[in-house]
């Protein structure tokens, strides 16, 4: 019993006794609630750079808000929106008028866009404020980002639940799916908005270089565990939660930068589904002899 009770108040205690950490938690918490969800979309759709791509194009919007309004909550919010999406539709329209592939257009214009943001705040800034944008202040969560980070997560939700069924048909078969038009074009652009929308969000607590990887690698580590699309949903937004929960942790107890103690767990989750996971993992998958059995036995 005292082990228990040891263990206990080691994972507990800090959020109990320490305001910011609560605060800290609460909003990681919610971010996952939201951004776990359109990264499911995002494995399935093999659209996971892009999602990286869109984190780091967020980047100049969010830097000219800082420069001009401080750590203004709502001005690098919307900052970020606005660049995120003017990349997102100037990297498809450029694809469509040249002929070039989307993916290799976003890069270019995402290379761009980090490339600026990070002069904006290294000519007008300080290397603090660099590092505040690039891997975010989740233990300083004021209460307008917390509270622009649940109704962003909530906002989310509902429109992720209005395309649902669009998007599942985009992922079984996109071609089907562009038969109806305007319908296609304008869950692609829902989704996209989703998507950069949860990496604002996610700016404010794990930074643009850190957000999407609470957005993709709970995905990948459902993945190995999961097959039907519901359990995948609800078990990133859990992977995703407890990762917060434990990175959080390590930051406390061992004075670590907490964004990227937070996608570290993730990492290291993703390294033991891949060779543990029930799924296609490594250490998991049938060998040669078991395979033959059950084919034999399925075909008695």
């Amino acid at each position: 019993m005292p082990e228990l009770f040891n263990l206990f108040s080691l994972l507990f205690d800090p959020f109990v006794e320490f305001q910011f950490m609560r605060r800290a938690l609460f909003g990681c918490a919610v971010l996952s609630l939201g951004a776990a969800p359109v990264g499911v979309f995002l494995m399935l759709r093999r659209m996971s750079l892009t999602g990286d791509a869109m984190a780091h194009a967020i980047l100049p919007g969010a830097a000219l808000a800082y420069l001009l309004y401080g750590l203004s909550a709502v001005a690098m919010t919307l900052g970020g929106l606005a660049a995120g999406l003017l990349v997102a539709l100037l990297a498809g329209a450029t694809a469509r008028q040249t002929n070039n592939s989307e993916d290799s257009t976003l890069a270019a214009f995402y290379l761009g866009s980090l490339a600026l943001g990070v002069l904006l705040i290294s000519a007008k800034g300080s290397n603090v404020d660099l590092l505040h944008v690039l891997f975010g202040t989740a233990l300083a969560l004021d209460n307008t980002a917390l509270t622009l980070l649940l109704v962003t997560s909530l906002a989310s939700l509902c429109l992720l639940t209005v395309v649902y069924r669009a998007l599942v048909l985009e992922c079984l078969d996109s071609e089907y799916l562009s038969s109806f038009g305007g319908m296609g074009k304008l869950a692609h652009f829902v989704f996209l908005v989703l998507v950069v929308a949860n990496l604002v969000a996610g700016f404010h607590a794990l930074g643009t270089l850190m957000a999407v990887g609470l957005m993709i690698l709970p995905a990948c580590i459902a993945r190995f565990w999961f097959k039907h699309l519901g359990s995948l949903l609800v078990a990133a937004t859990i992977i995703a939660a407890s990762a917060c929960w434990l990175g959080l942790l390590l930051s406390f107890y061992f004075g670590l930068a907490t964004s990227p103690s937070i996608v570290l767990a993730l990492a290291v989750g993703y390294v033991l589904s891949v060779l543990l996971g029930p799924l296609r993992g490594i250490l998991r998958r049938p060998s040669a002899a078991s395979l033959s059995n059950s084919n034999n036995r399925e075909v008695i």
